[in-house]
């Protein structure tokens, strides 16, 4: 294999990275604002036809369960759009990305999730969570093939994480 081949392997494989990269964090974006009457489509567009969404581990088993196929997942979103809303508030970040292009359709990777959560009855909680997330790129666009969640921890937080008292500020002279 040539250099330049080389190099464009490489090339094609940062830009696979960065794409698959793209594709969980704005699927975590869209996570963050599932509310009454929000519209599914974009978020479900992200997942393969046959995708896997699955908790693992005892609490995240039993809590979510699997789901196969994309309609089997879409079912899963749509209890949250469904009034009343369950979040007041609900950011997602993550961190400790790894990810590996393992060939020109097929990508693996590794998330720490943190998830702030205030439900819509006022309760708040800190959860984190491991993503193990397969990829498969189809038509072109990398694609959530299975995604599992493993709890780390979760706890509950005795305030709201949204205080609307205003921020403090140095006074203007």
């Amino acid at each position: 294999m040539s250099e330049l081949e080389q190099l464009r392997r490489r090339v094609n494989a940062l830009e696979a990275a960065r794409e698959v990269s793209a594709c969980l964090h704005e699927y975590m974006q869209l996570c963050d604002y599932l509310d009454e009457g929000f519209d599914l489509e974009p978020l479900v567009a992200l997942f393969t036809a046959d995708a896997i969404w699955e908790g693992r581990g005892q609490r995240y088993a039993a809590t979510f369960g699997r789901r196969e196929g994309r309609e089997a997942v879409r079912a899963m979103f749509e209890q949250y759009t469904r009034p009343p809303a369950h979040f007041a508030l609900n950011v997602h970040f993550l961190t400790s990305e790894k990810v590996d292009v393992e060939s020109e359709n097929d990508a693996a990777g590794t998330w720490v999730l943190l998830q702030t959560a205030t439900f819509a009855d006022g309760r708040s909680q800190l959860s984190s969570a491991l993503l193990d997330v397969r990829f498969r790129r189809e038509g072109g666009k990398w694609k959530i093939a299975h995604f599992c969640t493993t709890s780390r921890f979760n706890r509950p937080v005795h305030t709201p994480w949204d205080n609307p008292q205003p921020l403090p500020v140095p006074e203007e002279e």
